[in-house]
């Protein structure tokens, strides 16, 4: 396996770890609420 590849497939797993973490701390719901407010106040109903 080359270094390029070795990269690679560090940061591909350091981004699922992370990616996992996020979900187990709930952090997909402030982001889920922010967007919806975003939305309804683009289109003027928040």
């Amino acid at each position: 396996m080359t270094r390029q590849n070795r990269i690679t497939v560090l940061l591909l797993f350091l981004g699922v770890v992370f990616l996992c973490a996020g979900l187990y701390q709930g952090g997909y719901q402030d982001t889920l609420h922010k967007a919806i407010r975003v939305c309804l106040e683009c289109i003027g109903i928040g």
